[in-house]
């Protein structure tokens, strides 16, 4: 379906670069909001830092002076005591952070203003604090900052949260815990809405694509599906021309296509319909000038004992010539039958043995003429088939004829195969065979190998092509294999039920002693399959 529909090629193309495109633009976008949002709440955060820093370096200095003793659980003085309380949030209102200060003087170690265990200061952030307290580096200038997880002891798990910490003087060091929760909690709501609004846009730009693609598509199937039905032979077939864009130039110029064509083929009709009614009015008419030419022609053969060498010599060539011209003539008769379709088929159950016997029974006095013995290679079991046994058995002495014309006095081999679909004769010559691409123009009228070779057997050149239709008009092949100096070989397969359509044939088109030769030539040990003849390779 991908390698048919261009519409779902264009739709999922789009719908792939769509994604991607929102997905870098809504990572960006996000980040950039991301940013904004925690940058802004960072710098709210530092300036209630920096103003809660002041408020209790103001108490530590106040109160660096003073006589009285803390007592248990207080600061260093009251008045940081003091500075420490007003940092709580006033009643009935929530502050968004919380305050601890670290002194090694305090309880503990320290002082929180609200939820703040102990352990939640980031030992990252202390040690950088110890460090500047150590280098004498103190105040607002030397902060430092921390965000991650913070364990809130008003919650059941660690928070979000921006730790800001700062060194006072070299006793003290002053941590801010800001909870980032509601900026995470936005940023989670930004997130959602941008994921929603990137899938709807994705959706809506591939049903923008297919829409589009739509209207450049639906002509081209339509184009399409018109040329399918000119190439089937209705050549009456044409586009709607809409508007004149470039979608109605093509319907146009098909349209002026299919009727160019339409034209050419009807006048290529008339043509050949001309050209095969001259052939058959042609051959009829000669048959009865012949008829009288070969009764002339009889008597003045039958009476050539009585002429000098000569007339003699001329009478037999004049009827040796008239057989071929018959011989022509009937062909021409059958293959301009074929032409016009009238070609038909007298079926029946035949034993494809007895057909083959006869067919070499005729071409017997042919063969010994030429000094050519036949091998039959014939199955103990009857090869049963429906056939027009005429036609077959004209098949079989026309590719005998050819065989022995072309076999140079060799031994010629006739086998026969079947299975349970087919049946299959191969007649196979050790003649000068054929050079490659010369097994299909073997079928073809008046076609020669060699031009400049004469007939030996008088031949008319229409065999073949003959043979050809009567092998197609059984629903069956006739092919043909050759190698020069090898021979050649012709397999004629036919369908043992004549409404069954051929798949395979029994016989190999390749002479088994080929494969076996370049079976061993390849090192590999040659297994003949039983039921189709081919050599494998083991």
């Amino acid at each position: 379906m991908w390698r048919r529909s261009l519409q779902l090629q264009v739709v999922t193309s789009t719908l792939v670069i769509s994604m991607t495109m929102v997905a870098v633009l809504g990572v960006f976008l996000f980040q950039s909001i991301s940013t904004s949002v925690i940058n802004q709440r960072k710098a709210s955060a530092i300036a209630d830092a920096i103003s809660d820093t002041v408020m209790i370096r103001d108490a530590i200095s106040s109160g660096s002076g003073a006589d009285e003793t803390p007592k248990a659980g207080d600061l260093v003085s009251p008045d940081l005591d003091r500075a420490f309380d007003n940092l709580k949030p006033p009643a009935g209102s929530d502050r968004r952070y919380e305050v601890y200060i670290r002194a090694e003087n305090l309880p503990g170690g320290g002082r929180a203003s609200g939820g703040i265990p102990e352990d939640a200061i980031p030992q990252q952030l202390i040690h950088d604090l110890e460090d500047l307290r150590d280098k004498g580096r103190y105040g607002d200038a030397y902060r430092r900052e921390f965000t991650g997880l913070i364990s809130f002891r008003a919650s059941s798990k660690p928070q979000v949260a921006l730790v800001t910490g700062v060194v006072i003087d070299h006793d003290y060091q002053v941590y801010h815990f800001f909870p980032l929760m509601e900026e995470e909690a936005t940023l989670a709501n930004v997130r959602q809405v941008l994921v929603l609004v990137g899938a709807g846009l994705v959706l809506l730009l591939a049903a923008i694509a297919s829409l589009v693609t739509r209207q450049v598509v639906t002509p081209v199937r339509l184009a399409r599906q018109a040329a399918e039905r000119l190439a089937a032979g209705k050549l009456d077939e044409r586009l709607k021309v809409r508007g004149e864009d470039d979608l109605a130039r093509l319907a146009t110029s098909f349209n002026e296509m299919a009727a160019n064509l339409a034209l050419k083929i009807h006048q290529l009709e008339e043509l050949s319909q001309v050209q095969r009614q001259f052939v058959s009015d042609v051959s009829h008419e000669l048959r009865t000038p012949l008829t009288t030419v070969r009764m002339a022609a009889d008597l003045i053969h039958d009476a050539r004992e009585d002429f000098d060498p000569m007339v003699a010599r001329s009478a037999e060539l004049m009827q040796a010539q008239l057989e071929r011209f018959e011989s022509m003539l009937a062909d021409l008769l059958e293959i301009s039958r074929y032409d016009a379709g009238a070609a038909t088929l007298d079926l029946e159950p035949t034993d494809l043995r007895d057909v083959v016997l006869r067919a070499v029974a005729d071409s017997e006095s042919l063969a010994e003429r030429h000094v050519t013995r036949f091998d039959l290679r014939l199955p103990n079991e009857p090869c049963m088939t429906e056939i027009d046994s005429r036609r077959v058995e004209r098949i079989l002495r026309n590719l005998l004829f050819n065989a022995i014309e072309h076999g140079e006095g060799k031994d010629i081999v006739v086998t026969v195969g079947q299975d349970r679909d087919a049946v299959a004769v191969a007649v196979r010559d050790h003649g000068v065979g054929l050079k490659t691409g010369e097994e299909q123009m073997v079928f073809d009228r008046f076609w020669r190998a060699d031009p400049s070779r004469a007939r030996t057997i008088g031949g008319t050149g229409l065999g073949l092509a003959i043979s050809r239709e009567d092998a197609a008009l059984h629903g069956g092949w006739l092919q043909a294999w050759g190698q020069p100096g090898e021979g050649s070989q012709f397999r004629l397969t036919l369908p043992r039920d004549a409404s069954v359509e051929l798949k395979g044939s029994p016989l190999s088109l390749e002479p088994p002693e080929i494969q076996i030769r370049r079976a061993w030539r390849g090192h590999i040990t040659p297994v003949l399959a039983p039921a189709t003849g081919e050599f494998h390779g083991e």
